[in-house]
């Protein structure tokens, strides 16, 4: 028996099932955070640890910190919702404990980047997806901050 047409249809399946060289489309909508020519304006030139490119130095450092403690990540990965909407980090699901999102915020001086961070923090809210912030200050204490609000979701450091 086929598939029915509004499965094979289905935005999300298609862009998992979809080659990775085919260039993933803006909503028609065109809602997207991450503006025109984010990703070519900042470019992800840092490679971690664990061979991620990321674009700053306190990435870097979470990426590289995650990886330190064996906890498995992806770096940008897009949310699971219909908006075009990457995450800083994301922790999948594993023995039955949910996944875990991780943003940073480190250009909070920025109008533009603070508005940004204002419609982020909304699709998260609404779409109930669980999120971990980390702003410039964490960066220097992540082994506290960063494993406390880990532990939060059951995931345990150390």
């Amino acid at each position: 028996m086929p598939w029915p047409a509004s499965i094979l249809q289905n935005k999300r399946l298609l862009d998992v099932v979809r080659p990775s060289v085919e260039p993933v489309k803006p909503e028609p909508n065109g809602t997207s955070l991450a503006g025109p020519g984010f990703r070519e304006k900042f470019e992800a030139k840092l490679r971690t640890t664990d061979g991620h490119y990321v674009r700053s130095r306190s990435e870097l450092v979470i990426d590289n910190w995650l990886y330190t403690y064996g906890i498995v990540h992806a770096y940008e990965r897009q949310l699971n919702i219909a908006e075009e909407c990457y995450c800083d980090f994301y922790i999948p699901p594993v023995a039955g404990r949910q996944a875990v999102y991780i943003e940073y915020w480190g250009m909070e001086d920025d109008p533009k980047y603070a508005d940004r961070k204002k419609k982020k923090l909304e699709l998260y809210r609404k779409n109930e997806i669980p999120l971990i912030e980390l702003a410039g200050d964490d960066i220097n204490n992540l082994d506290d901050v960063l494993a406390r609000k880990l532990l939060k979701y059951n995931i345990k450091v150390g």
